[in-house]
C-alpha cells in the first residue's frame, strides 16, 4: 500500500498527495523545540493532585526538522499564502493521524491550527519527513508528521493521515476536553471545558538540568546549566540564576549555536529553538538554587507554582528550584 495524505474539506480542489508530491516542493529546515504541555507536571502535583503523566523537566526536545512548508502544500489545493479563510468558509486546518486512541473512542488522534497560521510561510509550519538530517523514524512520526513551532507539542500531529479544511476549530478530545488552562479554583467537580480555548503557544519556560531536585555537593564552585524557551517565536532576553532562594540574582550566559553569540531577536538565532544557559556559583552552605527566564516580550516566569496550579497539571512555568546540601569529605 502506497502512503498518501488526503486534503479535503472546505476547498474547491480536494487532493490526494503522495510522498513524491511532497518531495517536489521546496525543502525547508527549521530548528524547533517541541514541549509537552505537561512538562514539569510532577512539581505541580506536589501542591495538589493533578491528572496526567508525571513528567519532570524532560518532556521537551529540540531538533532540526526538514520537509515542505504547509503553506506550499495548501497552495496545491488552491489556498493562497497568508489566507485567513477559504471562499467556502474554511478557517482552520485539522490534522488527522493514522494513530487511534481510546479518548476518541477508537477514532484517530487529531488537532487543528488556524488557517492564518497554517498558510503563513513565516510561521514555519512543516510537513516534516526528516529529523536531524535523517529520515523520520517510526516513533517520531514516519513517514510524515506536522511540526507547529512555538506551540504545545500536542498540535504537532504524528503519522499524518489527512488534512481537513474546516470552519471551526477541531472538535477532537485533545482540543476540546484536554490541554486547556483553568484557574486553581476549578476542579473535576465543577469543570466546564467549553469556557476555555485550546492551549496553543506555550509560555516562557526554563529548567536547571545539571542538578537534581536534591544534590549533595562539596563546598566550592559548581556549574549550573539548563534550557530556556518561549512559545510563539519569542526569543529569550535574559536568564537569571539565584543561589540564595531568590533573594539575589546573577545573569547566566546564553548559547544556541556554537561560536555564534546568542541575540534574542537576531536573524542569526533560531526563534523556535531553545537556548542553553550556564552560570557558575561558589556554594559554601546548603541552599536553594533558582532559575527564571524572561522573553523578548518581557514575559517572566511566575514565582510560585501554587498560583498556576490547574487540574491537568499543564504549563508549569514557575521558577525552577533545586536544593543543594553541603557534604564534607572524610578524606
Amino acid at each position: 500500500m502506497i502512503y498518501s495524505v488526503y486534503i479535503t474539506g472546505l476547498i474547491g480542489n480536494p487532493k490526494q498527495l503522495f510522498m513524491k508530491d511532497i518531495w517536489k516542493l521546496p525543502k525547508y529546515t527549521v530548528t524547533a523545540t517541541l514541549q509537552c504541555a505537561g512538562n514539569r507536571r510532577t512539581a505541580m502535583s506536589r501542591i495538589r493532585k493533578v491528572k496526567g503523566v508525571g513528567w519532570d523537566v524532560a518532556a521537551i526536545g529540540n531538533a532540526i526538522w526538514s520537509g515542505a512548508k504547509l503553506a506550499d502544500v495548501l497552495e496545491l489545493v488552491g489556498i493562497p499564502k497568508c489566507s485567513h479563510a477559504t471562499p467556502s468558509g474554511g478557517k482552520h486546518v485539522e490534522f488527522v493521524s493514522i494513530d487511534k486512541c481510546k479518548e476518541e473512542n477508537g477514532g484517530p488522534y487529531k488537532a487543528s491550527i488556524p488557517l492564518s497560521q497554517a498558510a503563513n510561510p513565516e510561521a514555519d509550519v512543516l510537513l516534516a519527513y526528516e529529523m536531524n538530517g535523517e529520515t523520520l523514524n517510526r516513533d517520531h512520526g514516519y513517514p510524515l508528521r506536522v511540526i507547529v513551532p512555538g506551540v504545545i507539542g500536542a498540535r504537532s500531529v504524528k503519522w499524518l493521515d489527512s488534512i481537513n479544511i474546516i470552519a471551526e476549530e477541531c472538535q477532537g478530545f485533545f482540543m476540546q476536553k484536554d490541554y486547556k488552562m483553568f484557574p486553581p479554583s476549578v476542579d473535576w467537580d465543577n469543570i466546564n471545558w467549553s469556557t476555555r480555548r485550546p492551549q496553543m503557544d506555550f509560555p516562557v519556560q526554563c529548567a536547571i538540568c545539571s542538578l537534581d531536585d536534591v544534590n549533595m555537593v562539596k563546598p566550592g564552585k559548581i556549574t549550573i546549566k539548563g534550557y530556556a524557551v518561549s512559545g510563539g517565536g519569542r526569543g529569550i532576553e535574559r536568564l537569571d540564576v539565584s543561589i540564595d532562594g531568590g533573594k539575589t540574582w546573577v545573569e547566566a550566559s546564553k548559547l544556541q549555536k556554537p561560536g555564534i553569540p546568542y541575540i534574542s531577536d537576531s536573524e542569526s538565532s533560531d526563534k523556535w529553538a531553545w537556548v542553553l544557559f550556564e552560570a557558575e556559583a561558589d556554594i559554601r552552605q546548603s541552599t536553594e538554587i533558582v532559575a527564571k527566564a524572561v522573553d523578548i516580550a518581557g514575559n517572566v516566569q511566575p514565582e510560585n507554582v501554587e498560583v498556576i496550579w490547574n487540574l491537568r497539571g499543564i504549563l508549569n512555568t514557575s521558577w525552577h528550584r533545586v536544593h543543594v546540601r553541603i557534604g564534607h569529605s572524610n578524606l
